[in-house]
């Protein structure tokens, strides 16, 4: 009795909800036997062609490949591509794709070289010796993806069942129109998929294999019946019959309707204990296992009312489409499109250079009546056609709005990726409106959106273990600068804070001083210190001057014991020492001069009152300086005068020549004098008013005492004509040249007492009271340079 139910339950067949029943249009090529595609002259191979991402380049350009040669290598759930043909690699660049955008992605393009020549094989026919991980890993190298249409990794899949698969599935229903592929692979190569079945039983180990076949493929029925009556011995692989309904070949509805189980919301079908492959994957997997083969071919259904002589073709993976196109007597028109899948979910193809790839399971040519492209968009009514027609249980109308509104969390919370865009529901649209398009679009968005979160989530994850581990170093370092630390007794802390005051003490010696407003800075160090440097330049200066003197003085010895035995070379004697004493003094003059603008200028930075003070006691310094100087230059003629009482012509020349160089000397210190006030004038800023008042009283002074100068030049010739009574002719010439001589003098001291006056009025422009001063000064000066100059003259008449 149990027995009785257990085999009603093993031929029991459910339902699912919705579904439709199109035209089938499988007749153009399901009797027509299968062909072999004619080999390429040259083939475009894309090395991304399954889900994940593309695999690592092994081939380079200008290299020769065989048939079943990888060109990439893949890890996980990346696959390798393989050559199709033997021949050279001519290029690896970006070709359209055959995809519905066309963007162009990585190929491997190798010329034909004819021998079509294959790689070292190693077939395996003992394959129940080796272990699971073996055939895993040869599938895996084989290229293996679905070859259903969704291109997902095959081994990957087989591992994900694990030891949890109960049932496996083998999808044979091909329930879209116009595809017959599975259908004539299944009438000429049932023994294979047999076999490929046995190989799958020997990885997974199900309880039973179910192969669901749709009743409108009678032929292949019996082909797969006969190959399993070959192999008595294999009691768990059943042959299951059910209704032709679209898209009963959908992996949910086929298990459904198989096993009466229904795969949860967002889960897979082992969640459920199911693995469900494609008919073309267990042929490629035997192939790959037995024969060592991997995927270079599969099977494409060339059909339509576009092509002449429509069938199903063995084609070499990397076929151009068009050239697949024209062995099916293909006419390429001007209208003319070329759908890739089947009628309800496929995609026209943009460019027909596009290659054959591993999920191009047919390509349709349909007629202008074949496909009523007149139909326009219109508005939807809300009629409920899709939400009969929906296989998934979905409300399409629901899902069409939340697309097209871009409410990507209603469109989620909906169940959107539940739909297998299977496109029921716009083939009973009476509105004519592409929801799988909308569809597929709002997928593709969510995905974007999706995508961009966890690429923020995972920036925002790295940067916290990036604090964490930062923060963690910082603890770590803290706690190893306290290992190394050293404790410092008494005697290392006061050495060490001695050293730290050595170094604060040098750093600050360069710092710059701050007052406050309202303070005086505290400038004693500075002052001391450049007193210290005065002192120092005074001491080299008198030195010298002493040894100067000493030099003199032995020259004037000299010179007076020669004197005594010879008049003339006591005169040389005196010009030369007076011209020493000339250049000593022009030497004290500049030294005092350079010296004091720069101290006024030092302590001008203190105090300007000190300043000014200082400035005076110089000048008065310089002063007597000066007359000192002067008396010294004025005694050595007077000596001389006295002592040359040999000749009177003599006496007389050697006067002139006194009186000459005399003047000379008065004019450079009144020049020097003159100079040093003009400077600090220059400092003073005075009333212009007083300054000329004072300027106009020193010229009407400096004109009286040279009227006097200008009378006892007058009588000093009178004198010596009177005293030199041995030529008078010679004596009359002596004073018309000092005469001369004492004019021009005297216009000379004139211009330099009236530019002097002028050029204080210009630069005292500050206090009346130092004006007056300076000019007082002046006349002081002048009053005794004219006292100087009558006496000079009065000694050199006597």
């Amino acid at each position: 009795m149990f027995n009785l139910f257990s085999l009603f339950k093993k031929d029991k067949i459910w339902d699912f909800k919705g579904g439709i029943h199109p035209p089938e249009m499988k007749l153009q090529s399901s009797r027509t036997p299968m062909r072999i595609a004619q080999l390429p002259n040259e083939v475009i191979i894309p090395i991304h062609q399954h889900l994940g991402v593309p695999g690592q380049l092994c081939v380079s350009v200008g290299e020769h490949v065989l048939k079943g040669q990888p060109l990439t290598r893949g890890v996980g759930r990346t696959l390798p591509v393989h050559a199709s043909i033997s021949g050279t690699v001519t290029a690896i660049e970006p070709f359209p794709s055959t995809h519905p955008s066309g963007l162009p992605e990585i190929a491997v393009r190798i010329q034909s070289d004819g021998k079509d020549e294959w790689r070292e094989q190693f077939p395996l026919v003992d394959y129940q010796s080796q272990s699971k991980e073996v055939l895993l890993t040869r599938i895996h190298e084989a290229g293996i993806a679905g070859l259903g249409g969704a291109g997902f990794p095959t081994a990957t899949k087989l591992k994900g069942g694990g030891n949890l698969i109960k049932t496996l599935i083998i999808n044979a229903a091909e329930c879209e129109p116009y595809i017959t592929a599975d259908d004539r692979l299944m009438q000429e190569h049932a023994d294979e998929v047999i076999a490929g079945c046995q190989v799958l039983i020997h990885l997974l180990s199900p309880d039973e294999v179910l192969i669901g076949i749709e009743d409108n493929k009678p032929e292949a029925i019996e082909s797969l019946k006969h190959a399993l009556s070959t192999v008595p011995d294999e009691k768990r692989i059943f042959i299951r019959v059910i209704p032709t309904k679209y898209p009963s070949g959908g992996a949910k509805q086929l298990t459904k309707i198989l096993t009466g189980k229904e795969v949860p919301s967002g889960g897979r079908s082992s969640d459920i204990g199911v693995l469900m492959q494609n008919v073309g994957t267990v042929v490629a997997i035997k192939r790959a296992i037995i024969d060592d083969e991997p995927l270079i071919e599969r099977v494409v259904t060339v059909t339509g009312n576009g092509a002449k002589t429509p069938g199903n073709f063995w084609v070499r993976l990397g076929t151009p489409i068009y050239s697949l196109l024209k062995q099916a007597g293909f006419v390429a028109g001007s209208e003319q499109m070329v759908i890739m899948g089947g009628p309800l979910m496929g995609f026209t193809l943009p460019d027909l250079n596009a290659p054959v790839v591993k999920i191009t399971n047919c390509l349709l040519i349909p007629s202008a009546e074949e496909m009523d492209t007149n139909n326009l968009e219109e508005a939807c009514i809300r009629c409920g056609h899709c939400v009969d027609a929906c296989p998934s249980g979905l409300l399409p109308q629901q899902l069409y709005w939340f697309s097209k509104g871009k409410e990507h969390e209603k469109a989620q919370q909906h169940n959107l990726f539940d739909c297998i865009e299977c496109g029921a529901c716009a083939f009973v649209c009476p509105s004519n409106i592409p929801l799988v398009q909308y569809y597929r679009q709002e997928k593709a968005e969510i995905r974007e959106i999706d995508a961009e979160a966890k690429r923020a989530a995972e920036a925002k994850a790295r940067f916290e273990a990036k604090k964490i581990r930062m923060e963690r170093e910082k603890l770590e370092r803290e706690a190893r600068h306290q290992r190394a630390a050293v404790k410092l007794d008494d005697k290392d802390h006061g050495e060490v804070q001695s050293a730290l005051s050595r170094v604060k003490a040098k750093q600050s010696i360069g710092k710059i001083i701050s007052v406050k407003a309202g303070e005086e800075p505290d400038n004693a160090a500075a002052i001391a210190a450049r007193k210290k440097r005065k002192e120092e330049v005074r001491a080299k200066q008198a030195a010298k001057l002493a040894q100067q003197k000493a030099l003199e003085t032995s020259s004037e010895n000299v010179a007076s014991k020669n004197e005594d035995a010879d008049p003339r070379k006591a005169a040389v004697a005196a010009a030369l020492a007076r011209v020493k004493a000339k250049k000593a003094q022009q030497a004290q003059t500049e030294a005092t001069t350079n010296e004091t603008p720069v101290q006024n200028t030092e302590v001008e930075e203190v105090d300007p009152r000190k300043a000014a003070v200082a400035a005076a006691i110089a000048r008065v310094k310089a002063k007597k300086e000066t007359q000192q100087t002067q008396s010294t230059v004025d005694e050595a003629p007077e000596q001389h005068a006295k002592a040359e009482e040999v000749d009177p012509r003599k006496a007389a020349v050697a006067a002139a020549i006194a009186r000459v160089k005399a003047k000379k000397e008065a004019q450079q210190t009144q020049s020097t004098v003159d100079e040093t006030p003009e400077q600090h004038a220059k400092e003073e800023e005075v009333d212009p008013r007083k300054a000329a008042v004072a300027a106009a009283i020193a010229r009407v002074k400096a004109k009286k005492e040279t009227q006097q100068t200008q009378s006892t030049v007058d009588e000093a010739p009178e004198q010596h004509a009177k005293a030199e009574e041995v030529d008078p002719r010679k004596a009359a010439v002596a004073a018309a040249i000092a005469r001369v001589k004492a004019k021009k003098e005297a216009q000379q001291t004139q211009s330099t007492v009236d530019e002097a006056p002028e050029q204080h009025a210009k630069a005292e422009e500050v206090d009346p009271r130092k004006a007056a001063v300076a000019a007082a000064i002046a006349r002081v000066k002048a009053k005794k340079e004219a006292e100087q100059r009558r006496a000079k003259e009065e000694v050199t008449l006597d």
